[in-house]
């Protein structure tokens, strides 16, 4: 940045106007206080353009004049792609453009701006008989521009796919401004590269995406939930084997769920009650979705089968909305309440799905080796082989000891992740967190293609330098 600050404030004011540039430290909390507080450093300003245009304008201004733009959404990331790195970038927030363009329910897509909250863009689907069945713990503040760059997962990527898999098309600003109109609805389109997927988990390092087209699908008119007791991970692999062969792609979920995690949310009332049948080492929350005129207690005969198996030591099936929504909130709660025991150290991974028994087997005696006490929380999509391998501090261990030693943690638990197939981050990314890990894990060639698709669609570095690639 050659320009001073002043004079690059009043420029950019003068593209959205005053009301919609923040200068003052003061007033930009909301856009740089990032969920797991790693990051600390300011931005220069934050922009909030309300159209397209004014976005072009600002990166046609920025890359003229080497100003470092930061794409951001909801700031909900959990890697640190959205908040400032050196702390003289811009922050471009688009949550302004938060519009829903247009939705055909029977060519089954909806085309929606990039500032649109997740939840928003699922109640505009729901109001027109569909669904956008991507859900994630945040979704009320999450933005659909975020979801995108950030290729977020969530619960229902067994049924449904991830969120690169749900989007068709983006429309995107590219670094030196020029619009890129790539929304569209069709199903088949050989005619080239999927630039689509070049932008879509890209973190904003390729371009800023302001709008995209989404699939939409037939609401089920009902769900079959429940929650199952299971004496390990390996008994959860083959139950969700004999799910899988029962009910085929109307399983939509099926997370894997730690003691732990219940008893630390009982304990600090975050639930009113324990939605479970009973105390067990882990629990399986299973769902199945049923279409219109679709046959009823396929989840009931399916958990029979698995009693009498012995796959299973005990269930509850959800007999009301409310009793799902406990259910659920004891799976989307598994985050937050590891916040109440003190310092966590997290880990973000994926192996293939068999492999997921030997991850937490081999993970937990690894860990515990390096740290005796250490207390092992590994949750999440055992559906698609993404476990969230968290680790809470011993009870009674200094929170900032504990966390100095994340280092051994890191490496023992990627040591397995890679040596089982898996991948080091599976749905958060990379942003400013891991650049390094992914110098060391990434295939060489992979990276110097990475950096060749940078260099040709951001020559000047405009777009959130420093993350992903450095």
């Amino acid at each position: 940045m050659s320009l001073p600050p002043s004079q690059i404030i009043a420029a950019l004011a003068a593209i959205v106007g005053p009301a919609h540039l923040i200068s003052q430290p003061q007033q930009m909390g909301p856009y740089l206080n990032e969920p797991r507080k790693r990051f600390h450093q300011p931005a220069l300003a934050v922009v909030l353009p309300g159209a397209v245009a004014e976005v072009q304008a600002i990166a046609r201004y920025a890359n003229a004049n080497g100003v470092a733009l930061i794409p951001q959404g909801g700031n909900t990331g959990l890697v640190g792609a959205q908040v400032p790195l050196s702390g003289h970038e811009v922050i471009i927030s688009l949550a302004r453009l938060n519009g829903v363009r247009n939705i055909d329910v029977a060519a089954g897509t909806m085309t929606v701006e990039a500032g649109l909250i997740l939840e928003e863009a699922h109640k505009a689907a729901e109001a027109e008989g569909a669904m956008f069945p991507l859900w994630i713990a945040s979704q009320g503040s999450a933005r659909i521009g975020g979801v995108l760059s950030s290729n977020a997962g969530g619960v229902n990527v067994l049924a449904y796919g991830n969120a690169r898999e749900l989007c068709m098309g983006v429309e995107a600003v590219l670094a030196d401004g020029r619009l890129y109109n790539g929304l569209t609805s069709l199903k088949k389109d050989n005619t080239g590269y999927d630039l689509k997927d070049l932008l879509v988990g890209a973190e904003g390092t390729l371009g800023i995406i302001t709008a995209a087209t989404l699939k939409i699908f037939v609401q089920p008119e009902d769900y079959e939930t429940a929650l199952v007791s299971l004496t390990s991970p390996d008994a959860a692999l083959t139950l969700f084997q004999a799910m899988r062969e029962r009910t085929g792609a109307r399983l939509n979920a099926f997370e894997l769920i730690p003691w732990i995690g219940l008893d630390i949310q009982l304990r600090h009332k975050m639930l009113d009650a324990d939605p479970t049948a009973d105390t067990s080492p882990w629990y399986g929350l299973i769902e199945v979705s049923r279409m219109k005129g679709g046959p009823t207690g396929t989840l009931q005969a399916a958990l029979e089968t698995a009693f009498e198996q012995e796959w299973i030591t005990n269930a509850v099936l959800a007999e009301s909305l409310a009793d799902r929504t406990h259910m659920w909130a004891f799976r989307e709660q598994m985050s937050e309440c590891q916040s109440r025991e003190g310092a966590s150290i997290k880990h973000d991974v994926s192996v293939p799905i068999a492999n997921v028994p030997a991850l937490i087997a081999e993970g937990i005696k690894a860990v515990e080796h390096l740290v005796p006490g250490i207390r092992a929380v590994p949750f999440g999509h055992m559906g698609d082989g993404n476990i969230h391998f968290n680790f809470s501090q011993p009870v009674g261990a200094d929170p900032k000891t504990f966390r100095a030693g994340a280092d051994p943690i890191h490496t023992a638990i990627y040591e397995i992740v890679l040596k089982l197939g898996g991948s080091v981050s599976a749905e958060h990314g990379i942003g400013q967190l891991k650049t390094e890990l992914l110098k060391q894990v990434k295939d060489p060639v992979a990276l110097e293609m990475m950096h060749a698709i940078k260099q040709a669609l951001d020559p000047n570095n405009i777009l959130n330098p420093g993350k992903m690639l450095t």
